[in-house]
């Protein structure tokens, strides 16, 4: 569990990153608030727009230090996300950022182990892999059932993939924290 000293620092450094990238400005590298924003851990950052998802970007696997994690998946959340054209000047002041600090990968031989509203689910078979937070199928009123159609569907696959056994899931959870909750 991160401390509140550590969530105010990775949602400021988001915010400040965003900021500066829309002022064409290098951000400033503050010094990580403690050791444990220094360890490697996945992180998604997501951004949300007069309560409209406007862009969620995320490492899965702890590849970096936490705060570079934060950092560059905030910018990918702003302006890389597909699905959105990049943040403008003028959307700045409208957005609210979320983060989710990501636990291990876990995988799992059975969906009776996925429980609805603490884990996210990751399936990959072949090329294909999708993924979606432990907030989302909350958020959506989904059961498991459902919460794993809509994760074949982000994977690109069909509604039923889950029940391949050749689709590997994994499971795993997520510290959530934003802005409008800390």
């Amino acid at each position: 569990m991160l401390t509140l000293e550590e969530r105010t620092s990775l949602l400021k450094l988001a915010r400040d990153t965003i900021y500066a990238k829309l002022h064409h400005r290098v951000p400033e590298h503050e010094k990580p608030v403690s050791d444990t924003l220094k360890e490697p851990c996945g992180a998604f950052v997501t951004i949300h727009k007069k309560g409209a998802l406007r862009g969620c970007i995320g490492l899965v696997q702890a590849s970096k230090p936490l705060y570079r994690s934060v950092r560059e998946m905030a910018a990918a959340a702003a302006f890389d996300d597909p699905r959105f054209p990049p943040l403008s000047r003028e959307e700045f002041n409208e957005i609210d950022i979320e983060i989710s600090v990501m636990s291990p990968l876990k995988r799992i031989d059975g969906v009776s182990e996925i429980e609805v509203g603490k884990h996210g689910i990751l399936m990959k078979r072949g090329f294909h892999q999708g993924l979606l937070l432990p907030q989302v199928a909350t958020e959506q009123g989904w059961d498991r059932d459902t919460f794993l159609e809509h994760t074949c569907y982000k994977a690109g696959m069909g509604g039923d993939c889950w029940k391949s056994g050749d689709t590997e899931i994994y499971i795993f959870s997520a510290e959530v924290f934003g802005e409008k909750n800390l």
